[in-house]
């Protein structure tokens, strides 16, 4: 009697078969899925837009600044009308921003004393302004 030799091959031909209907019906089926929907919850309106922060300014002289906005100029100060202006700026807004914007020069402390004396002054929102970029001289 004859013995059987082993088949060392795979017939691939039933597996592209299945594969070539599968396409088929991906391709049949694919248009005509509808896309879902998402209900995103809705915001409600924005009373008032945020207010701009007023830029109190330190010089190298320890002089004060005060800049109401961005694109306002810089008008010097003295230390008790500092105080002023703040507090007239917080009777308007209680939630007024502020930021300092010190010479990079000064002591720690000078900033520190600005700080404080905002706060003083009933200012909640205070910021140290930057500058951006890798300036140093």
């Amino acid at each position: 009697m004859r013995q059987r030799r082993l088949m060392n091959q795979i017939n691939v031909v039933p597996y592209i078969d299945v594969m070539l209907v599968l396409l088929v019906i991906f391709m049949v089926t694919a248009p005509m899925i509808q896309p879902g929907t998402i209900n995103v919850p809705s915001a409600g309106t924005v009373s008032a837009p945020p207010a701009e922060a007023i830029v109190i300014e330190v010089k190298p002289d320890r002089k004060y600044g005060l800049r109401m906005s961005s694109s306002a100029a810089s008008r010097p100060v003295t230390e008790l009308e500092l105080q002023r202006e703040i507090r007239n700026a917080l009777a308007k807004n209680p939630e007024q921003p502020f930021l300092v914007a010190a010479d990079r020069k000064l002591e720690y402390q000078v900033v520190i004393d600005v700080l404080e004396a905002a706060r003083g002054a009933g200012v909640t929102k205070i910021s140290l302004q930057t500058q951006g970029g890798s300036t140093r001289k």
